[in-house]
Parts: C-alpha cells; sequence; structure tokens
C-alpha cells in the first residue's frame, strides 16, 4: 500500500499535472460564478482539452474543474440571488436573504468552508467504499452486470424532478441513440441511413457537450440579462466558520452522509444532493421559524452535502462504469478515452492510478479554500462580463472541441444537434440527465444482456438463479414498477377520500 502511495504521488507531482489542476480550478471557479453556467457544463468543456494531456492530468482538469464550479455557483447566489449552477438554486434565496442582512462574508465564508470538508468526506467515502465493493464485483458475471446497469438506468428515472414517465422517456431516447452504428453484437449497421460516419455511431462526448453547452447557451440567449452586481468590499470571509461547525457539527455529518448515499446513486448528483439536504435541514431544525430569512443552518448541510456527492459519484463509476451523476458520465468518457477502462480490474492492475484519483479529490478540496476566498473578492469583476462576449466563446469552444475529438466536420454537426436535442427537451420538462445515462450505458446493456443470452443458450433462467442476479434483478424490477404503483397509488386515493366523505 505505501508503494502504491509513493507512485500516486509520484504521478500527481510532474508539471503538467500541478499546472493542469491550477488551470482547471481557476477555469471551474469562473465558470461557475457565471450565471447560468453548470458545472457540468464546464466539465463538457474541458473534455477536448484533455485530448491532448496525460491520463492522470486529463482527470485532474476534470476533478478540479467540477469541484470548484459546483462551490463557486454559491456566489451569484448570494450577491444577486441567481444561482451560478443548479446545486446552488437550492438555497440561493436563503443566502440572498443573508447578504441583504449584511451577512454576505458569513454566507459565502459557509459556502467555501463546507463546500471543502463535504468534498473531503467524500473522497473518504470513494476511497472506504470502492476497493471492498471492486473485490465483491470481480466475481459478477455478464448476468449481475446486465441487472446492475438496468437498475442504475431505473435509479435515475426515481431521482428526476420532473415525472417518471418523462424520465424514462428521456432514458429511451439516450437508449435508441446508443443503437446507432454497426458496434453491436451482430456487426448490423443500425439506424445509419446509408451515412458513411453514422457507422461507428454516436460518440457520448459530442453529445454530452452538446447537451450541456450548446444548450444552455441556447437558453441563456432566451433570458433577459442578470442585474449587474453592485460594487462592495467584503471583510474576511472565514470569519466566524469554526465556530459554525461547532456549532452545527449534526447538520454537517448528516449533509456529508446525505450528499455520499446521493452520490452513489445513478443519476442523482450534486443538484439532488443539495435539495434533499437542505429541505432535511429545515425538516428538523430547531430555528424552523428563520428558515427563509436569512439563516445559514440550511446552507451548512446542503453546502456539505452537494460537495460530498461529487466524489461519491465516482464510486460506480470507477467499479462499474455507471455514471453516479453527469460530470462522473463525462469523466468516464475521459477514462475510456485515456486507456483507463472502469471496472474492478482497474483497482488492481492500476491501483496507483486509482490513488493518484484520491489524492487529486483531497488537493482539489483544500486548495479551493484560498482560490474560492481570491474568487470572492474578484466576484464583482468576473459577474460584470456581458452575456453576449460570454457565448460566443463558449461556442467557439464547443465547435473547436469537437472537431478536435474526431478530427472530422462530422463531430461538430453532433454537438449541435444535440444542443438542439438538449434544449427541447428541457423545455418540455424531459431530464437530459436520463437521456445521457441512456447513451452512456446503452451499449453495457445491450452488450451484458446478448453475451448472458449466448453463455444460457438463449434460456432467461439464469439471469434469476444466481443469488446476486436474482437480488439486482428484484430491485431492477422494483424500480421499474414503482412509478406505476405511484401513479395508481394517487388515482385511488381521491376516490377513497370522496368515499370516504360520502359516508
Amino acid at each position: 500500500m505505501l508503494k502504491t502511495l509513493l507512485d500516486a504521488l509520484a504521478l500527481i507531482s510532474t508539471w503538467e499535472v500541478i499546472i493542469a489542476m491550477f488551470a482547471a480550478s481557476v477555469y471551474g471557479l469562473v465558470i461557475g460564478s457565471l450565471p447560468g453556467l453548470s458545472a457540468t457544463m464546464a466539465t463538457a468543456l474541458l473534455v477536448p482539452v484533455t485530448f491532448y494531456l496525460s491520463p492522470i492530468a486529463a482527470i485532474a482538469t476534470i476533478v478540479a474543474a467540477s469541484s470548484m464550479a459546483i462551490f463557486s455557483g454559491d456566489i451569484p447566489g448570494a450577491l444577486l440571488r441567481i444561482p451560478g449552477t443548479p446545486a446552488s438554486a437550492a438555497y440561493a434565496d436563503e443566502a440572498y436573504a443573508m447578504t441583504r442582512k449584511g451577512q454576505a462574508e458569513l454566507a459565502l465564508g459557509a459556502g467555501v468552508w463546507f463546500s471543502a470538508v463535504g468534498g473531503i468526506a467524500g473522497v473518504l467515502s470513494l476511497m472506504i467504499l470502492a476497493p471492498p465493493l471492486a473485490e465483491i464485483a470481480l466475481s459478477f458475471s455478464t448476468f449481475e452486470y446486465f441487472w446492475l446497469a438496468l437498475l442504475g438506468l431505473m435509479c435515475a428515472t426515481l431521482v428526476a424532478r420532473s415525472s417518471p414517465v418523462k424520465a424514462i422517456a428521456g432514458m429511451f431516447i439516450g437508449l435508441l441513440v446508443s443503437c446507432i452504428g454497426i458496434e453491436n453484437p451482430g456487426g448490423v449497421p443500425r439506424f445509419t441511413f446509408g451515412i458513411t460516419d453514422l457507422f461507428g455511431g454516436i460518440e457520448p462526448i459530442p453529445a454530452l457537450v452538446g447537451v450541456f453547452a450548446v444548450a444552455q447557451v441556447m437558453r441563456a440567449m432566451l433570458t433577459p440579462e442578470p442585474p449587474p452586481l453592485p460594487r462592495r468590499k467584503f471583510g474576511s470571509i472565514m470569519a466566524g466558520q469554526w465556530k459554525l461547525t461547532r456549532k452545527y457539527h449534526w447538520q454537517m455529518t448528516r449533509g456529508n452522509i446525505v450528499g455520499i448515499i446521493i452520490g452513489v446513486l445513478p443519476g442523482a448528483g450534486a443538484d439532488m444532493a443539495a435539495w434533499v439536504s437542505y429541505a432535511m435541514s429545515k425538516r428538523f431544525s430547531k430555528e424552523k421559524e428563520k428558515f427563509g430569512t436569512g439563516h445559514v443552518e440550511g446552507l451548512v448541510e446542503a453546502g456539505a452535502s452537494n460537495n460530498a456527492s461529487i466524489a461519491s459519484g465516482w464510486v460506480p463509476s470507477l467499479l462499474f462504469g455507471i455514471p453516479g451523476d453527469t460530470i462522473a458520465a463525462i469523466a468516464i468518457g475521459v477514462l475510456y478515452m485515456k486507456g483507463l477502462n472502469p471496472g474492478p480490474t482497474l483497482f488492481t492492475e492500476k491501483a496507483s492510478s486509482m490513488y493518484a484519483i484520491y489524492l487529486m479529490f483531497i488537493i482539489a478540496n483544500i486548495l479551493m479554500i484560498p482560490l474560492g476566498i481570491a474568487m470572492i473578492r474578484v466576484a464583482a469583476y468576473i459577474l460584470l462580463a456581458p452575456r453576449s462576449t460570454v457565448m460566443p466563446i463558449i461556442m467557439l469552444c464547443c465547435a473547436v472541441g469537437s472537431f478536435a475529438i474526431g478530427n472530422n466536420m462530422f463531430g461538430v454537426v453532433t454537438v449541435a444537434a444535440f444542443g438542439v436535442i438538449g434544449y427541447v427537451m428541457e423545455a418540455n420538462g424531459y431530464p437530459v440527465a436520463a437521456m445521457v445515462l441512456g447513451i452512456v450505458m446503452g451499449t453495457m446493456v445491450e452488450q451484458a444482456f446478448v453475451t448472458s443470452l449466448i453463455k444460457s443458450d438463449g434460456s432467461v433462467l439464469p439471469f434469476f438463479e444466481r443469488p446476486v442476479a436474482a437480488i439486482l434483478a428484484a430491485m431492477a424490477i422494483g424500480a421499474l414498477l414503482w412509478p406505476v404503483m405511484v401513479w395508481v397509488w394517487r388515482k385511488l386515493k381521491p376516490a377513497q377520500t370522496v368515499a370516504a366523505t360520502t359516508r
């Protein structure tokens, strides 16, 4: 273990990794602080850059940028009441109320401090959970992998904030996209319509850049410009944070635990963790009446939760190639591109690379404190950047990056097409995260299913005969039937109420 740790330190001690991590941290802070630009979009825009980096430096940029962007979304939320990222939307009103009370430093300080603490808690969960789960996963066959992938898809529909039916529809769109091309067990061209560029299928990375970056630009250009930030001089950002830690230590711990659990669930991510933790903080608080008036308790719990989910979301990603959230889905694409194929053998064959990822998460969250404080102080200048200047630059990055990945114009067309698809889906309440999971995991589901049928000579009984496969099958089928059961219950409940009142 000591030798592996030393090897990991050697991997991350190169100038390439150090510079890449620092630059990605600054980049993530800037993108996350701009209203309307999400952490997922910041990560997606980095993918073309990783094409030219070594594997460890490439992962370092993803880790640093995503961690920083999740935190810096709190800055415009507290100062303008405009959340920089969806994760910050859960407590933007509370943070803004604190600013109006003259407590902007306390609100922003809580954001940076508890985000860093939550991030480190998430890393510890990754270090503790991943190795033993990898040992168990080594005994998995294609039967277990099929049910596990299907369970991941179903969980994504359960945790979606929109209608479960729309989430399932989005997932099926993603599965349909993953069927395009000849990379299937039969080697038969599907949905190519005679277009040779489609023979290789739709690459997940351009699709992700399209639905998260281009679609975000389209939405931003159709919404009003945010109000200018009033100029003000900040006092001490970290003053009082240790006192808050001692006072709200249980809320911080609960936020960390909730964030870790939600991060492991496929398709949930930091957005869901922040909303759930803020709601729990309000539900179990001894000072419920203070919520909404500028009370820091909700910020402590939700801030710790959203960053804890970032690292724990890598647990299913590294073990099974099942993304815990959309950022992890992008990371999976980068891992495959760099030859670090996710799976349990990754922990035995390339253990030093795994320890390097752990260390990079810890370093990123420690860096968050000084860089976050600096970012808060220069926020007045960053937030003055006009949208008409920022958006064309983002579009240019999308076009150049998508061309660089495949070195042809088809990548640019793919990004543009999925930008339109992502915009239309979001506008009609269909979660793009479910579609992304379908694109990323569709091939895995199909290959595991077909391989299992070949092994069993066409029989479906082995899918249920193995103990672990039977448990996973029960969970997956239960997740599939759950939306139907909820719908039936909602239909029957009014009828029962009417019957009771007539008596």
